[in-house]
């Protein structure tokens, strides 16, 4: 049986009950960037040879570099982190999961589909940390940290690099999450990394077979962790879009509960009142089946800002 899963995006959905086309709408129910890592000429290998190890390699290695992996730690690319999130739970025996609630709830999906039993406080077997969280940018420390099974979802931690607790990696047991769909702003690219206990990592590798993760996919992530200008000149502007967001929907009677600098999670009086009214002017938010009043908005792309005013 498989858990009931809410997400952000849907926006087909969102289409057939308010009207328009896709590209009427600014979809602002999901925390990718807006502003996407600007994908860089390709060689022709990239679409029309099987990747090689030297590619794989290289993208290793600019991880290693960019998230300063510890040298005890293994790493592996994947078609996107939500890949990694479905194969996890089948490294070890069936046992007992501690998610924290609420939080992004593949996770229990997919520990809920290989026989574990999810637990939302207590002792068990296994951890998952979403770190920062999804939806209200709890961040965890190292003394969180503390079962023999412990995931770390850093899916959006790059908005905040000085918080990774990817210095774990190396321990026993340990699993830290990447994802280049968020910060990156590149959903549809699918890449992900999983880092962590050698043990572990090799049992994925084994999992996921070979050249799990597209030649495109691997040259321009490879570019993308080489660029540390554009990731720290998106961190101040994420930054001050951020503020820029807080300061709108607070002055609408909102009340900020958290989140990142690529999602901020508001307090209101009626959520789906909020969601209908926005979405009457092709603006489409999150949501969440169990707070009526919390609603969730990512950043606008630089020429959405007037549209998103305006709706107020």
């Amino acid at each position: 049986m498989t858990t009931k899963r809410d997400h952000g995006g849907g926006l087909d959905a969102a289409i057939r009950q308010f009207g328009g086309q896709r590209a009427d709408w600014v979809d602002l129910s999901t925390g990718i960037n807006p502003v996407a890592y600007p994908v860089p000429a390709l060689s022709e290998q990239a679409w029309a040879a099987l990747p090689d190890t030297g590619l794989v390699d290289r993208l290793h290695a600019a991880a290693r570099a960019f998230w300063d992996i510890p040298n005890g730690a293994d790493i592996i690319a994947a078609p996107g982190a939500s890949a990694l999130i479905a194969q996890i739970p089948r490294l070890k025996p069936a046992a007992s999961v501690h998610i924290p609630h609420p939080t992004y709830n593949e996770h229990a999906a997919s520990f809920s589909n290989c026989d574990w039993q999810i637990q939302r406080d207590g002792e068990a077997q296994a951890r998952v940390l979403v770190h920062p969280n999804n939806p209200d940018g709890r961040l965890w420390t190292a003394s969180d940290v503390k079962t023999p099974f412990s995931i770390i979802d850093e899916s959006f931690c790059d908005v905040t690099p000085e918080n990774s607790l990817v210095r774990l990696a190396a321990e026993p047991g340990s699993i830290v999450l990447k994802s280049f769909g968020k910060f990156w702003g590149l959903a549809g690219l699918r890449l992900g990394f999983a880092i962590g206990d050698p043990a572990l990592i090799g049992q994925l590798r084994e999992m996921l077979g070979p050249w799990p993760v597209s030649g495109v996919a691997l040259e321009v992530g490879t570019h993308a962790l080489h660029d540390e200008a554009w990731a720290e000149a998106t961190r101040k502007r994420l930054t001050m879009d951020s503020e820029r967001l807080d300061a709108l929907i607070c002055s609408q009677s909102a009340t900020l509960l958290g989140g990142t600098t690529l999602f901020r999670l508001y307090q209101v009086d009626d959520a789906l009142r909020w969601q209908d009214r926005l979405a009457r002017h092709h603006i489409w938010t999150r949501i969440f089946p169990y707070a009526d009043n919390w609603i969730r908005l990512g950043l606008p792309a630089p020429d959405a800002w007037d549209r998103l005013e305006a709706a107020f």
